[in-house]
């Protein structure tokens, strides 16, 4: 598992922030009242990232839901509510349409009140997911459509490792 250092800043405007392997002193395990545990980094008492490995089933996007709401404060203002939104809408996009593994990243940027997303997975799946697969081409496709509404930017960072980071920067009150 892997955690951003305190205060490190992403690499550019839009990529993740830089990795390193946690060490446990540094970056303590956090739990959350979802029952999932991970790394995260705190300074003056806020989370400022966290990075959870996802099962890649639909259950997935109920916990990434939860984890954003606690990583938020469970805010209930309409930018958090974006940055939810937009997380379910990336993990949904992961489990659906690519291989394991799955990670949330939130990182609280140190200037500008923003909120970087990234969802990690292991690339293109070979086939369409069990919900994708079960409905009509009208009930799916809207999701980038919802990010790139919500997000002030978004993509998609191609990974040494074969892994795919599709991010989205948003501004949170």
């Amino acid at each position: 598992m892997y955690a951003t250092l305190p205060g490190t800043p992403p690499e550019t405007a839009g990529a993740p922030p830089q990795h390193v392997r946690a060490t446990g002193r540094s970056v303590p395990r956090v739990p959350t009242a979802s029952g999932m545990s991970g790394d995260s980094a705190r300074t003056d008492g806020r989370t400022v990232t966290v990075t959870r490995d996802l099962e890649p089933t639909p259950r997935s996007v109920s916990s990434a839901r939860h984890l954003t709401e606690d990583f938020l404060g469970h805010s209930h203002t309409d930018a958090a509510e974006a940055v939810v939104l937009v997380v379910s809408e990336l993990v949904t996009n992961a489990i659906e349409h690519a291989e394991p593994p799955i990670m949330l990243h939130l990182h609280r940027e140190s200037s500008g009140n923003r909120i970087w997303v990234g969802v990690t997975d292991g690339g293109p799946a070979p086939h369409k997911g069990p919900w994708t697969s079960s409905c009509t081409e009208t009930e799916h496709g809207r999701g980038l459509a919802i990010v790139d509404t919500l997000a002030d930017a978004h993509g998609t960072r191609d990974l040494p490792d074969g892994n795919t980071t599709h991010w989205a920067r948003l501004h949170a009150a």
